[in-house]
């Protein structure tokens, strides 16, 4: 996987931005832009575990895929506490580390506005994304109800289960268990704590069917689940991610209520306020954010489809695993958008 993007990325410097557990000084959010700016605008923010400079993006976007250059002026976002916008390992004193503030979907929602603002973009014609992303998506709908026009949601719901928070909790509590986490303080990389994360992680992202099929070794490229659990697991999280950064970004995931932004609380009322037109994507595999719950959202929503994606691929049926899934995303996509 190549560390150097294939488009640049660019910063865009907030000031002291007001968050959910505080304040940023001096806040950052990195993006890439593709296309032309007079094309409608698409916006396209990273999932849990993704970055800008490995090309993350990219299975979606480029000539002939869902999201086209030549058609559309898209903008891909890094999540805040993703290491590339502002987050515990690049961000100075008083709040590095284990000290970096909680943010939420809502914060990073009114971060890409303002560059989407910077860039002259005065109407929304998607927001779409994958996982985390698609959380962000739901939130574009709820924070800028006027200025967005449709959402996609890959494998994603509107708020995070009591389920899916429950989960989260074993793989970030194997990681600040471990004997060098330090709560935080660690003055090299937390081995045993990424390693632990990545393994109690990893079962969670695929459908039973999945590891049935011992879809794992991928053709003979691991020979073992060891194998494919040493270096798709714990290797990628090892050579790219800071385990402060991992804890952080997972609270703003398990804090997702788009009900929390408007409404109060009143899940059924705020998503049938959403004027935004939905494509609404899960894979009947997911362990995640399952199909039932992308079910109950369509039916509160006023103007939505459901497209479920048949896959024993789990939650990364919505990302870029599986070239099936990728097809069948990008041709269900396109007909969305046209």
């Amino acid at each position: 996987m190549s560390v150097t993007p294939s488009v640049e990325i660019k910063y865009f410097y907030h000031g002291r931005l007001k968050v959910s557990g505080g304040v940023l000084p001096d806040a950052v959010t990195a993006y890439q832009t593709f296309g032309d700016s007079a094309n409608p605008c698409i916006v396209f923010p990273t999932c849990y575990g993704a970055q800008l400079r490995l090309d993350s993006q990219l299975y979606l976007v480029g000539e002939g895929k869902a999201l086209d250059p030549r058609k559309y002026f898209i903008v891909t976002f890094a999540l805040f506490c993703n290491g590339e916008s502002s987050s515990p390992s690049n961000t100075p004193p008083p709040y590095n580390g284990p000290y970096f503030p909680l943010v939420s979907y809502e914060d990073n929602i009114r971060a890409q506005y303002a560059v989407l603002q910077s860039l002259g973009v005065n109407k929304l014609y998607c927001a779409i994304g994958f996982s985390m992303g698609g959380q962000q998506a739901y939130h574009w709908a709820v924070v800028y109800p006027d200025f967005v026009e449709r959402i996609v949601v890959i494998c994603s719901s509107a708020r995070t289960s009591p389920h899916n928070r429950c989960f989260l909790e074993g793989p970030k509590n194997a990681m600040k268990a471990a004997k060098d986490f330090d709560d935080g303080h660690y003055k090299s990389v937390p081995q045993h704590a990424i390693r632990a994360f990545g393994r109690a992680y990893s079962a969670w992202a695929y459908g039973q069917a999945w590891f049935r099929q011992h879809l794992y070794r991928y053709d003979g490229l691991y020979p073992t689940m060891e194998a494919w659990l040493r270096e798709a697991w714990e290797g990628r999280y090892i050579m790219y991610w800071d385990a402060n950064d991992m804890v952080a970004l997972l609270l703003t995931w398990q804090n997702g209520d788009v009900s929390l932004v408007r409404d109060g609380g009143d899940f059924e009322t705020c998503l049938h306020s959403i004027k935004a037109k939905a494509l609404i994507m899960p894979c009947k595999t997911d362990l995640y954010f399952c199909p039932e719950d992308s079910e109950v959202e369509v039916s509160l929503l006023q103007n939505a489809q459901l497209t479920v994606i048949d896959s024993v691929w789990g939650h990364v049926a919505g990302g870029s695993a599986n070239p099936t899934d990728v097809k069948f995303l990008t041709a269900r996509i396109k007909e969305f958008l046209n």
